[in-house]
């Protein structure tokens, strides 16, 4: 049976990046077309100075000035820009992050109005995005702040093998033992959890939770979170049927392959998780802004200007996005058709998923 064609919102983030690089090597394989109907929110004249720059002559965009003309079977998108918006290839400007916002900010008005099915988002630049009016912390930020849902957010890092999720996300470094707690962890493990039965399918899920300090504490020699924090969450949780081991080494952790034989990760801080996962995952790794009502994903790699406008940006990442959107979207659909069901209902619970 062929799989319902939902409809992708695609942002074009910094247009002096690799953004519309990736999102047109993307588009051009028309495989994407069986899977999804996508919208590009941006600029026509943006996107045409990227295809020429690569000389790619055979893609075409579609137009629109609404989703209502959005053609099944054709890349599509939106103007969201000034019709006089200048490109400059690897350079931050203003210009560049005020038509980043607008079509952020068009694409979501879409997505909470139901009218597109899932957003796909391109590379920003924070800074370039920011005003002396307002700071832009970044896409997590701006979805849970629109849909009223602050701090419930939960960034996740995706591949085939790989799930990782962060305790805390943008914070500094000095901040996160302050910010790590056993109602935290506990609250996060749950939500995980729900998460990977919801949006992955994933039958009584094992989440590996990490250690905060080298060595998993070593006792209360190099840190006492472990023993004053962790281990009393974990305990709670095991005790309350969720599998869930830790804490952890991180070190020891990835370096044995550990991971493989865990459904997700929880990591303590920002980097505890991303750079394993990027150095693991590269140009294959999805961002995944999990626990919303929702579905957002991107490509894990930033505007990468030091490359931006060579035809050297590989657009692996972002399409993987792509079909991790759609993924998610049929996942939840499927969920919540079982759940409907009094009698699926109870056989998803014993799964592992608890109200």
């Amino acid at each position: 049976m062929e799989k319902e064609r939902i409809k992708i919102g695609i942002t074009q983030g910094d247009i002096n990046g690799i953004g519309y690089e990736v999102i047109i090597k993307s588009l051009s394989d028309n495989q994407i077309l069986e899977q999804c109907t996508p919208i590009i929110y941006g600029s026509p004249k943006a996107a045409a100075y990227h295809r020429k720059l690569m000389d790619i002559q055979s893609f075409n965009l579609n137009v629109i000035s609404n989703i209502s003309e959005a053609h099944s079977k054709k890349v599509n998108i939106i103007n969201c820009s000034d019709d006089e918006i200048k490109v400059e290839i690897a350079k931050s400007s203003p210009e560049a992050g005020v038509a980043a916002l607008a079509a952020l900010e068009m694409a979501t008005d879409d997505l909470n109005k139901g009218l597109i099915d899932a957003l796909v988002t391109a590379p920003i630049n924070r800074k370039s995005m920011s005003s002396d009016k307002s700071m832009f912390l970044g896409h997590t930020e701006f979805l849970e702040e629109l849909l009223h849902k602050k701090g419930e957010a939960l960034m996740m890092m995706l591949n085939d093998s790989l799930k990782i999720a962060l305790l805390t996300g943008h914070t500094s470094l000095s901040s996160v033992s302050g910010l790590i707690t056993k109602e935290l962890i506990v609250k996060k493990v749950k939500t995980l959890n729900n998460i990977l039965i919801q949006d992955f399918g994933v039958h009584k899920p094992r989440i590996a939770v990490l250690s905060l300090n080298p060595h998993a504490g070593e006792d209360g020699l190099l840190g006492d979170e472990e023993t004053r924090v962790i281990i009393p969450a974990i305990k709670e949780l095991n005790d309350s049927h969720y599998l869930c081991v830790g804490p952890l080494a991180a070190d020891s952790f990835f370096g044995s392959s550990h991971f493989t034989k865990y459904d997700a990760v929880l990591a303590m801080y920002h980097d505890q998780g991303m750079i394993p996962f990027k150095a693991i995952s590269m140009n294959m790794g999805v961002n995944y802004t999990a626990n919303l009502p929702i579905i957002r994903t991107a490509p894990i790699h930033g505007t990468e200007y030091e490359i931006a406008g060579q035809n050297l940006a590989s657009e692996e990442s972002f399409r993987n996005a792509l079909y991790m959107a759609c993924d998610i979207y049929h996942h939840r659909k499927q969920h919540k058709e079982i759940t409907a069901n009094p009698l699926k209902k109870q056989e998803v619970e014993k799964s592992g998923i608890v109200e």
